[in-house]
């Protein structure tokens, strides 16, 4: 039967190594495809694509001024790559859940519990950022650009150059609205506290600022305008940290309870009376122990012969050695038992093989998640690579 089992293990096992670079392949293949199509559909729209984005700085430009193109492939090559950046951007969704995907096997109950809203909101985060910079901040700098403008100066931007400047600034936003999600994601680690934060809120303020310095161009407009955002959602991510601390201290402590309630609780069982326990309650119950009694009658203890004391300890020897099979003879029901399951284990992957050649892949699904509630280290471990080949099937 062990022979039997391990063939059955050998068989259905795979290098786990090799198996996660495969579907870490699949999952970014998959992203690469979905971004491709996005591009595909909206290439066509390239030029309109570049028009709208370079809207707020058209609208501040003077009259009869327009960009420029100072490179020959420019024309061609920044609407190309702004499309592309679109592309990737629209697309981020769907590549936040291949990676998603990827790494959730991995992951505890509440470790995944914690992780969805975190990846959701990050990416509405680094959305609205985006959305600040373009619809707040470019007008507010450009419109200081062209103020600034001096006289007989015609301010004509090259679009290659306009583009390398947009995108940084959305990454630069995008970026720095992700403050609450780190936040958050620091206070549940135990690396601090939302106290020891806004102690530190002095410096914070002062490395946003000179965040704000290095991310953005040289301009007190977009500088600031980036670090007073960073400063209040600092605030926002302190007053969800200070939420989700409270209720795992909450948590923690009901875990704590329970676990002493469980170490307190009597037990069912009676419990057996030791073989010096007679002699115990002797000892306790005698007068002649009584320190309040003096002085001691020594002629009251008397030493045993040596057959009294033979006697008694063949009587404590008798008595350890009942004990003694009574553990040996549970620990073989225990170990049968196990053998038992195990057999049944092994019965269900089985099974599970019998439904993947039979093509009922939704079935051998729900069995192996029933395994892996069930079996031991090395079934688990079988089962997951089983699990493994049939994404890879699908």
């Amino acid at each position: 039967m062990t022979t039997q089992n391990d063939g059955v293990r050998d068989a259905l096992s795979e290098q786990p190594f090799v198996a996660h670079l495969l579907e870490l392949r699949d999952r970014l293949l998959r992203a690469v495809i979905a971004v491709g199509v996005i591009f595909a559909c909206l290439f066509y729209f390239n030029n309109d694509i570049y028009v709208m984005v370079a809207g707020p700085l058209m609208a501040h430009l003077p009259e009869g001024s327009s960009m420029i193109a100072t490179e020959v492939a420019s024309p061609f090559l920044t609407p190309f790559k702004l499309t592309l950046m679109a592309s990737i951007f629209l697309g981020m969704p769907f590549i936040l859940y291949q990676l998603w995907s990827f790494i959730a096997p991995g992951l505890y109950k509440h470790e995944k519990r914690l992780m969805i809203p975190l990846v959701a909101s990050s990416a509405f985060l680094f959305y609205v950022g985006v959305m600040f910079a373009y619809f707040v901040v470019f007008p507010l700098v450009f419109a200081f650009m062209a103020g600034t403008t001096p006289d007989g100066v015609v301010m004509a931007t090259d679009i290659a150059k306009y583009l390398d400047f947009v995108l940084s600034l959305f990454f630069a936003f995008g970026l720095a609205f992700e403050v609450p999600i780190a936040t958050i994601i620091l206070v549940s680690m135990g690396m601090t506290t939302p106290d020891k934060l806004v102690e530190k809120r002095p410096y914070i303020i002062v490395g946003a600022f000179c965040l704000g310095m290095l991310l953005t161009p040289p301009d007190v407009i977009s500088q600031t305008l980036l670090a007073l955002p960073m400063w209040i959602l600092f605030e926002i991510g302190v007053f969800f940290s200070r939420i989700i601390k409270r209720d795992k201290d909450r948590r923690e402590e009901a875990e704590d309870e329970e676990g002493q309630t469980d170490v307190n609780a009597p037990s069912d069982e009676p419990k057996k009376p030791s073989p010096a326990a007679p002699a115990a309650a002797a000892f306790v119950s005698d007068p002649a122990f009584d320190v309040d009694d003096a002085p001691l009658d020594l002629e009251r203890f008397k030493p045993l012969t040596p057959e009294e004391l033979d006697a008694e300890l063949d009587v404590i020897e008798a008595q350890e050695a009942e004990e003694a099979e009574e553990e040996e003879g549970g620990d073989l029901g225990e170990s049968d038992d196990e053998g038992f399951y195990d057999d049944v284990i092994d019965e269900k992957l089985r099974r599970v093989q019998t439904l993947r050649d039979e093509g009922e892949e939704v079935k051998a699904r729900g069995l192996l998640y029933e395994i892996l509630g069930q079996a031991n280290e090395e079934q688990a471990k079988v089962a997951r690579n089983i699990l493994d080949q049939l994404d890879e099937d699908y």
